[in-house]
Formats: structure tokens, C-alpha cells, sequence
């Protein structure tokens, strides 16, 4: 029976370190040590619920269930947000699994374990191998954040001919960046001022537009599809004489309230307004293969896996002070 570290969100907001057991393994269960974990902003909203945090995880596999079928003792691997499905409905037969009615999500399901952990027991078949050229710390902060961008691009069939805006250059903005431009894209970096032009365009941004200073976006091309990666919604009334008809917006961002945009300009361009979630895992695949291939890499800062640096990361991140995605280590 494995027992290890997690840390828990806690009604005052503390996360505190606490301990888990699973029973003995069973199945394509996989028990693995927790090398590197992602801080993503949506494990902020869950600090003060009782439950193990972090949802962005890479470890080594040590032990292996009864069922498992290739993966084995030492494989790097990584999982993110969806833990687990029905595999017999109509979305998980399509490959649309992060669908399915019994999915089982981070902050629904498995409260007992998380990526802020010393160790954690997952199926095979909702964990990823990890490239060679990838290191543990810059494939962790893609296991949600890499492919909550990629999903959009990929699953709703971005073309190499399109221009992409990219709202917010920050923790998903950066990789957003970086994805639409080794796809092949023209790339527009939308942010509130000319604080990360010169990094966005590093980053491989073809156009950076300050929105402060100006009343009416104006790209050099119409945009043919936004990526919304702040968690304020943008001016509309800035951003659509910018998109091309028949444009698609992908609201990114985890937000309370509305969505709301103006609706006499959505009817007349043909505008999609376009939902998603994280990616199913054939996409996730595809997304680890491509950032390896293309050198994708998440800009981190690092920290010690222990209360009070978990406790601290979480205060920066939420002050918008992480530069751009935070990373634990075990110490």
C-alpha cells in the first residue's frame, strides 16, 4: 500500500503537507515518483478547498500494476488535468474523452493526490511519455498550460496561412506564442503595454500591439483566429474591427460570470465564438512531440517543493508576479 507527501489546500488558504495512502496496485495503475510540477493559476482557485493541489505533473514510473502494458520501471512520464474516463461512450470513442460524462477531472475527482506530491498512483492510460529532449521542469508546465493553447490551435484546424492574435503574454500567452509560430502562423502579441514586445517577439511574434495605446486595433492582416489568454475579458470594442470574417475567438482563460460580447458585429463578420478545455490525449501527444521537435519551452521560474515555498509561489502567481510559469522541485 503506497503512502506518500501531498500538499492541501486549506479553508484559511495555507496549503499544508499532509500525507495520502492508495491501496495496492491494481489494473494499468502506475505508482510514480513526482519529479517536477507545474503551478498553473487554476490550482489558485482550489487553495482553500480541502484537497491535495497541482494537476501539471512529470515523475518516474517506480512500480507497475497487474495490467500495465509498455510503460516500466524508470520511464519519464507526465499527466495533467483529466485523470480518467468511461472509454465506452461516444466521446471517449471518438478521441474527444475530456467530454465524457464520467470524466474524472482535477478538483472533482482524486481530491487524495496531486502534482504537488512527493509521489502519485495514475492509469497508464492517462499518462504521457515524456521526449528524451524535453527535461522534467519545461515539460511540466505543458501538461496543462502547453496544452490548453495547443488544443486550440490543433483541434480547430489552425492553418499555416493564418494570422493568430495571442491576448496576454503571460503563463499561457507565452506558449501560445510559441506554438502558432512553429505552425507557421503570423503572429500578433496583444498586451496591455510595450512591457514584453521585445520578449514576445523573442518568443517569435511577427507584430506586438500595446492595447492601451491604442482606440481600434490595427494588425497589418485581419486576424483570422484569438487565443484570450487573460483573465479579464478584452475591449471588444477594440478587438473586432481586427478580425477577419469568419474569425474564430477562443476564451481561454478560467473565469467566473459571462461572456459577453458585442452582438450586431458577431452576426455581421460570422465570428465563432469556440470553447475548449484541455486536450484529449492523442492531442497531448502530438503537443509533447511537437515542442520537442520544435525546441517549445515554457519560461520558469523555480521553486523547492516544500509548504512554505508552495505557500509563497502561490502568493506571487496570484499577485501576477510569476515570471512566467512557476515550477516545483523536490528538494
Amino acid at each position: 500500500m503506497p503512502t506518500f507527501t501531498v500538499y492541501k489546500g486549506r479553508k484559511d488558504g495555507k496549503v499544508t503537507k499532509s500525507e495520502t495512502s492508495k491501496p495496492d496496485l491494481k489494473g494499468d495503475e502506475v505508482f510514480l515518483k513526482v519529479t517536477a510540477s507545474g503551478l498553473c493559476g487554476t490550482d489558485l482557485h482550489y487553495r482553500e478547498q480541502d484537497m491535495a493541489l497541482g494537476h501539471e505533473g512529470v515523475g518516474v514510473v517506480e512500480e507497475v500494476g497487474p495490467h500495465v502494458t509498455y510503460m516500466k520501471k524508470g520511464d519519464r512520464v507526465g499527466w495533467g488535468y483529466e485523470h480518467d474516463s468511461c472509454g465506452h461512450c461516444e466521446h471517449c470513442l471518438k478521441g474527444a474523452e475530456t467530454y465524457c460524462p464520467e470524466r474524472a477531472m482535477y478538483a472533482s475527482a482524486d481530491l487524495d493526490q496531486g502534482s504537488f506530491a512527493s509521489h502519485a498512483v495514475w492509469r497508464e492510460a492517462f499518462l504521457f511519455p515524456i521526449p528524451d529532449n524535453l527535461s522534467d521542469e519545461d515539460a511540466a508546465p505543458l501538461m496543462c498550460g502547453g496544452c490548453t493553447v495547443f488544443n486550440a490551435l490543433h483541434a480547430y484546424d489552425t492553418q499555416p496561412t493564418e494570422a493568430v492574435g495571442v491576448m496576454g503574454v503571460g503563463g499561457l500567452g507565452h506558449l501560445a506564442i510559441q506554438f502558432a509560430a512553429k505552425m507557421g502562423c503570423h503572429v500578433v502579441a496583444l498586451s496591455g503595454s510595450d512591457s514584453k514586445k521585445e520578449e514576445a517577439t523573442k518568443l517569435g511574434a511577427n507584430e506586438f500591439i500595446a492595447m492601451k495605446d491604442v482606440k481600434e486595433v490595427k494588425a497589418s492582416r485581419p486576424l483570422n483566429r484569438l487565443l484570450v489568454t487573460t483573465s479579464a475579458q478584452p475591449d471588444w470594442e477594440k478587438l473586432i474591427p481586427a478580425m477577419a470574417p469568419g474569425a474564430t475567438i477562443h476564451p481561454l482563460s478560467v473565469s467566473e460570470g459571462n461572456f459577453s460580447i458585442p452582438y450586431m458585429p458577431l452576426l455581421l463578420k460570422g465570428l465563432r465564438i469556440q470553447g475548449s478545455v484541455v486536450a484529449p490525449r492523442f492531442i497531448q501527444r502530438r503537443m509533447l512531440e511537437f515542442a520537442a521537435f520544435h525546441g517549445i519551452k515554457p519560461v520558469i521560474e523555480k521553486f523547492p517543493m516544500n509548504e512554505e515555498s508552495i505557500n509563497r509561489a502561490m502568493d506571487k502567481l496570484n499577485d501576477g508576479d510569476v515570471h512566467y510559469r512557476g515550477v516545483f522541485i523536490p528538494e
